[in-house]
């Protein structure tokens, strides 16, 4: 039975499927009735804890559809087995709010939802950076406290910081690092130093590519090339760009050292995950270096922020909305629904680069994004194919 809490959507439903945050658009919601699931949503909009968490799960859940914002740890893990549970689909394309080694353990599949987010999530890393190098927030809060009208235009009212032809620090190449990194390039023609246990082969000739392009047409070239450490990219970048994933090895990954590394009036952008830098550090340098630029999408104890953060005029801050369009949301939405759809129907996990192809009516007989199938022996979309041809 479902908490008062909580809205119940086709209630006749054989399935049980509890999804602890309204998410936006219809067809996620559509997709689940359709397979006959009982559909169970919180209305609350604060972070369920735990404890919350267990007693939505109750004795018995075939599946959830949970946040990044929610602690997914063994225990809660081990509830949702216990109840029948048979997949965990993650609101998200990161997990490092899943123990997936528990999961794994537990033989509970796990789901994401990448891809839909890529250039969406790029864009907003775009957007801080440029909000951080014209002072975009200080401006907004000048005009919006009457002071412009007292002074007018003056030549030295919020000097900023020009990227055009400046160099671009890109750690963490993935897929959206490396989107970024091409908007950056090829729109304001910045040379690409970037960091990342794999080379990015693709991103490479891609610049390279690029740069020819632009010499047979009279201009400068950009370069790329992948720095062999952190401190080498850090000394040499005018706008540093945080696109790694967190676990044990990256967790403040940038701390007073790094930032010390760093150039005097660099941008620091993080989009990716708070912990991957350590906030209070962050507020010591900027504090020390009001040339210095933060711009922060993440958090590192979010959503709360280290004291004295919101009170220094060289950082940037939005509430993590990196993937917050309303296209790439209920995208979100209907890759979640998907993957705890296929696992409920046995079906195969997707194992082709391109899951646009799920937000279509006529998706494939698939999960999306099962991050640990190989470790559960899922079977594979290409091979279940290959096998019934």
């Amino acid at each position: 039975m479902a908490p008062s809490s909580w809205t119940i959507h086709n209630p006749a439903g054989s399935r049980r499927v509890v999804v602890t945050k309204e998410l936006p658009g219809e067809g996620w919601l559509r997709i689940l009735t359709d397979a006959d699931c009982r559909v169970e949503v919180s209305d609350s909009k604060a972070i369920l804890a735990p404890d919350a968490l267990a007693e939505a799960i109750g004795d018995h859940c075939d599946a959830v559809v949970g946040q990044l914002t929610e602690a997914w740890r063994a225990g809660l893990l081990e509830k949702l087995k216990a109840a029948g549970g048979r997949v965990y689909s993650n609101y998200a394309v990161g997990y490092n709010n899943v123990d997936v080694g528990a999961a794994t353990a537990f033989g509970v599949p796990v789901g994401t939802t990448p891809g839909v987010l890529t250039e969406t999530t790029a864009e907003l890393a775009l957007a801080l950076t440029f909000a951080a190098a014209r002072r975009i927030a200080e401006g907004d809060a000048f005009m919006r406290e009457g002071r412009f009208a007292h002074c007018g235009w003056l030549p030295t009212l919020f000097l900023g910081k020009l990227l055009w032809r400046k160099t671009l620090g890109v750690v963490g190449a993935g897929r959206i690092g490396a989107t970024y990194a091409r908007m950056m390039v090829e729109g304001h023609k910045m040379d690409l130093v970037y960091h990342d246990p794999d080379s990015n082969e693709a991103l490479e000739a891609y610049v390279r590519d690029y740069g020819a392009f632009l010499e047979a047409h009279g201009k400068p070239a950009v370069t790329c090339r992948r720095a062999q450490s952190l401190d080498e990219l850090l000394a040499a970048a005018d706008v540093v760009s945080v696109h790694t994933v967190l676990d044990e090895s990256t967790h403040h990954l940038f701390g007073a050292r790094q930032f010390a590394t760093m150039k005097s009036d660099a941008i620091f952008v993080n989009s990716s995950r708070g912990p991957l830098h350590d906030e209070h550090a962050l507020v010591e340098h900027c504090r020390a270096h009001p040339g210095f630029y933060a711009a922060l999408d993440v958090f590192e104890d979010e959503p709360r922020t280290q004291p004295g953060l919101s009170d220094l005029p060289n950082v940037v801050m939005v509430p993590h909305l990196g993937s917050a369009t309303g296209w790439t949301r209920r995208g979100m939405a209907v890759l979640a629904a998907r993957n705890a759809v296929a696992m409920l129907d046995g079906l195969p996990v997707w194992n082709r680069p391109d899951v646009l192809v799920f937000l279509a009516d006529d998706a494939p007989a698939a999960a999306p994004s099962i991050i640990n199938a190989d470790d559960l022996g899922l079977p594979l979309y290409q091979d279940a194919t290959e096998e019934r041809s």
